[in-house]
C-alpha cells in the first residue's frame, strides 16, 4: 500500500501491475510514467515495465492488515478489468474487498465491457465503488456498461477531460470526478467544458467533485471553480464516516 496525493481518495493498493493503452485517454499515462521511474529504482514489482500485466496474490493479504478504516484506490498503476487478469484472480480481489467491508475500495477501469461481462460472478458490497473512465464522447458508452452492473455505486472518473461531454446520462450514477491533464505536454481542457458536466450533475443531483485545472503546473493551476472548490462524494461516504 501508499499514501496517496490523489484528491479523491487516501491511499493506492495495487494488487497488479502493468496494462496496455486503450483509448486517448492514455497517451501521457501516469501509470506508465510512474512504472519506468519504479524499474529504473529497482523496485521487485515493477521489474516486467508497463507492458507486461502482473498479478501479485502476495498483495492480498495487506487490507487485512489496516487498523483503522480507509479509502482505497484500488489498481491505481494497472487496470483490474485489463483481459490478461485471469477471472479468478479478480474474484479473489473482490473477496478481500468483501471481506473488509470497514474499508472503501474505489475500482476504475476503462474495460468497461469486460466489466460488464463479469458483474454477475462478483459480490458487490457496498464499500465497492466502481468506476469508469471517460475522457471525450468517443468513449461515452462505458458508462452505459457501468450502469448495467449490480455495483452499489457508481462513478464516473473524466480525467484528463480532452473533449466536451454534452448531455451525459447520469442515471444510476453517483459521482462525477473531473481532472485536467497535468504533466510536460498536457492537453488543454476548456473551461466551459467543466461548467457544463458541474451543471449536468446539480441537475441530476449527482455528486460532483472537481480534481483539479491540471497543465504543466498543476499546483499553480489550482482546483478552484466558481470561485471555490468542489469536494462532493457519494451521500454513502458520508453514512460510512458515521458510523466509523
Amino acid at each position: 500500500m501508499a499514501q496517496s496525493s490523489i484528491e479523491w481518495t487516501e491511499m493506492t493498493w495495487n494488487p497488479t501491475t502493468g496494462c496496455t493503452k486503450i483509448s486517448a485517454g492514455c497517451k501521457f499515462c501516469y501509470a506508465e510514467i510512474m512504472t519506468c521511474r519504479l524499474k529504473a529504482m529497482g523496485q521487485e514489482k515493477y521489474k516486467h515495465g508497463f507492458k507486461v500485466v502482473k498479478t501479485h496474490p502476495e498483495t492480498l493479504s495487506i487490507p487485512y492488515t489496516w487498523k483503522s478504516p480507509k479509502v482505497v484506490f484500488v489498481n491505481s498503476m494497472s487496470d483490474l478489468f485489463h483481459k490478461d487478469v485471469p477471472v479468478d484472480f479478480i474474484k479473489d480481489v473482490f473477496k478481500v474487498m468483501n471481506d473488509n467491508p470497514q474499508h472503501v475500495f474505489q475500482v476504475l477501469t476503462k474495460r468497461a465491457e469486460r466489466l460488464f461481462e463479469l458483474h454477475k460472478e462478483l459480490k458487490w458490497t457496498h464499500n465497492i465503488w466502481m468506476g469508469v473512465s471517460v475522457e471525450n464522447d468517443k468513449v461515452v458508452d462505458r458508462i452505459n456498461f457501468l450502469r448495467k452492473t449490480k455495483a452499489k455505486v457508481k462513478f464516473l472518473s473524466l480525467e484528463p477531460l480532452i473533449g466536451a461531454l454534452p448531455n451525459l446520462n447520469l442515471k444510476k450514477i453517483d459521482w462525477v470526478i473531473v481532472g485536467g491533464e497535468s504533466g510536460h505536454r498536457p492537453r488543454p481542457m476548456n473551461p466551459d467544458w467543466v461548467l457544463d458536466i458541474q451543471e449536468q450533475c446539480e441537475k441530476a443531483d449527482v455528486a460532483f467533485f472537481f480534481k483539479q485545472w491540471g497543465g504543466r503546473n498543476k499546483k499553480a493551476a489550482g482546483r478552484l471553480l466558481n470561485g471555490r472548490t468542489y469536494d462532493e462524494m457519494p451521500e454513502i461516504m458520508e453514512i460510512e464516516k458515521g458510523a466509523r
